[in-house]
């Protein structure tokens, strides 16, 4: 194990990214805890306020973030200065995310049905990091024997050909298929040959003479929907709280 570590994080220089991811997913699930006691009114923690002004837990996550990256910048990825500057970055780097969807929208949707961009984006924004941080490329690593550099070689092999797929399925408009196929092996092979999504540029292009494609297409979007709306929403309120119920609309009211 201790083998293990030092060629394939230490050696590198993949113990700040490390460190940086682990910071950014705690500080995501402390402030989502935090966030969700102060919306129940329980425990001592209380909205943060100056002079009547709400302050987002946003603006100190910039700050976090700016300190972090120029400190990163600066210092060297063996050194203390990488190591406590990669922590930085990722405490702000959670705190901006997890109000991803107020930067995005310009008004406050922490608790709205558009506040789960801030979910997604963050869970995204993990696994990436993650296939970053669990990459084979031999950037770094010294002395890599004939079999390493064949097993390396073979997974980059595969990990182009899986980003080729992403792009395919994101051509059919299938954006998360994309996203977690770049991750997930298979994943983006599926979303590349089943259909296109009904608007996508793939139906635009491909289905405009084919009517029969086009209900297809529409009638298999309908049931994806309608079979994974319920468990999506459910994964979501799960991680990042319930959203508050849209207030009703009088009639005439738009």
């Amino acid at each position: 194990m201790g083998h293990w570590w030092v060629r394939n994080i230490v050696e590198p220089g993949k113990l700040p990214l490390l460190l940086a991811l682990a910071s950014f997913v705690l500080t995501f699930v402390v402030t989502r805890v935090i966030t969700r006691l102060i919306r129940a009114g329980r425990g001592p923690f209380g909205n943060v306020r100056a002079g009547g002004l709400h302050i987002h837990h946003v603006v100190p996550g910039v700050v976090l973030t700016v300190v972090g990256g120029f400190g990163a910048v600066a210092s060297d990825r063996h050194g203390a200065g990488g190591v406590v500057s990669a922590v930085l970055f990722g405490m702000g780097a959670g705190l901006v995310l997890d109000e991803f969807a107020l930067i995005l929208h310009l008004d406050d949707v922490y608790w709205t049905e558009e506040g789960r961009k801030s979910v997604e984006v963050v869970v995204l924004t993990a696994a990436l990091v993650g296939l970053l941080l669990a990459g084979f490329v031999p950037f770094g690593v010294n002395d890599l024997s004939r079999q390493e550099l064949a097993d390396r070689g073979t997974v980059i092999s595969n990990i182009v050909a899986n980003f080729l797929f992403s792009l395919v399925a994101l051509h059919k408009g299938k954006a998360r298929t994309a996203l977690f196929g770049v991750i997930v092996p298979l994943v983006a092979l599926v979303g590349a040959v089943r259909l296109a999504r009904p608007g996508s540029p793939w139906a635009r292009r491909f289905y405009g003479r084919r009517p029969r494609a086009r209900a297809r297409a529409a009638l298999r979007a309908y049931r994806h929907d309608r079979r994974w709306a319920r468990p999506s929403r459910a994964v979501q309120d799960w991680i990042g709280g319930k959203p508050d119920p849209r207030p009703a609309r009088l009639p005439g009211h738009r």
